[in-house]
């Protein structure tokens, strides 16, 4: 019987340490993944009542649309109707919350716009891409395209 299990050591030997290194796993895991971590899905059930903790950034467009309703119009017929303001002006709540005393920050429109419309092959041949470098010639945007109602 010698014999014939006197290679099974080469088995018994990897087969050790795989189930070693499983139970390692487990136990770590025990102590590394949180509790509610697959609760409703996967991600940490916990996480939504962290997020709703924190504070409102952003106020939204009816907001914007509330107190500055002649760039809303302009912008609602323009080809960045479908843009949200915060996507440029950014976080507004605070701005929303007391305009008096928070006034957002202009946007550098050079970066802004090139953001979007930077010539690149990823984006769908309809969308409008320019050569920043090569369209601008030294110019700002705003020089040429109004930012709410930007025709070519």
């Amino acid at each position: 019987m010698k014999g014939r299990w006197q290679n099974s050591i080469h088995l018994i030997r990897p087969a050790a340490v795989f189930l070693a290194g499983l139970v390692l796993f487990l136990v770590v895991r025990v102590f590394v993944v949180p509790p509610t971590f697959g609760q409703f899905g996967h991600y940490r059930g916990a996480v939504l009542d962290e997020i709703r903790a924190l504070p409102v950034k952003y106020a939204g467009q009816q907001a914007c649309a509330a107190c500055h309703e002649e760039e809303t119009h302009l912008k609602s017929k323009g080809k960045h109707a479908s843009v949200a303001c915060e996507t440029c002006h950014g976080p507004a709540a605070q701005h929303a919350e007391d305009p008096g005393s928070v006034r957002p920050g202009k946007p550098e429109e050079t970066a802004l716009c090139a953001g979007c419309h930077e010539m690149d092959a990823a984006k769908p041949k309809w969308f409008p891409q320019v050569n920043t470098k090569e369209h601008m010639a030294g110019m700002r945007c705003l020089e040429c395209h109004p930012a709410h109602d930007p025709a070519p």
